[in-house]
């Protein structure tokens, strides 16, 4: 039998969204279950060479999801929505009914419309009958972060004015969205 493993597909075009991936599956990781992270591939620049791609069978056999897409004028990068039209046979099969599924993303600016991303990227999930997944508020690192970070997902601001880099209590925030997905899909189990 397949050991049950959290899935996390991401589309990165400056590198925050991949950090925040290795963030979340190191909290997969701490809850015991393997993180297979999977980059979507970019439309029109598809690298057979490059890195690990995420494919449909990554999909239907996961045990959950945790999505990562940067913020693109306050919706979902369109690789992601290309990512998501290609799984009307994954939905029409049901394989993703009743796992949990989360999501993360990154923006240039503060007011760069994360929110609005992250419950974009919620939609197919729900169309896909998956238990939806945020980070309650006893998480303390989401009181105590500047730029991002929230009930709906783990994001991050990594623009020029910002320094590129998460801060310590957003990587808190990735971690614990791993985390707590994870341990969501065990008891699921």
């Amino acid at each position: 039998m397949m050991r049950p493993y959290i899935l996390i597909p991401y589309y990165s075009a400056s590198g925050s969204v991949e950090k925040m991936a290795l963030y979340i599956a190191k909290g997969v990781e701490q809850a015991g279950l393997e993180a297979r992270v999977r980059r979507i591939e970019p439309i029109g620049k598809g690298d057979a060479l490059g890195p690990l791609y995420v494919a449909k069978e990554d999909i239907a056999n996961c045990a959950g999801m945790i999505l990562g897409s940067p913020t693109r004028f306050g919706q979902v990068a369109a690789a992601v929505r290309l990512f998501w039209d290609k799984t009307g046979d994954i939905w029409h099969s049901g394989e993703m009914i009743g796992k949990p599924g989360a999501v993360f993303t990154s923006s240039a600016s503060m007011h760069g419309g994360q929110e609005s991303t992250l419950l974009g990227m919620m939609m197919p999930m729900i169309h896909h009958g998956m238990l939806i997944v945020g980070i309650p508020y006893s998480e303390k690192a989401i009181h105590d972060t500047t730029k991002g970070g929230g009930p709906y997902g783990a994001s991050t601001v990594t623009g020029d004015q910002y320094g590129h880099e998460m801060d310590g209590h957003e990587r808190d925030v990735c971690i614990a969205l791993g985390r707590r997905l994870a341990n969501i899909a065990k008891k699921l189990q």
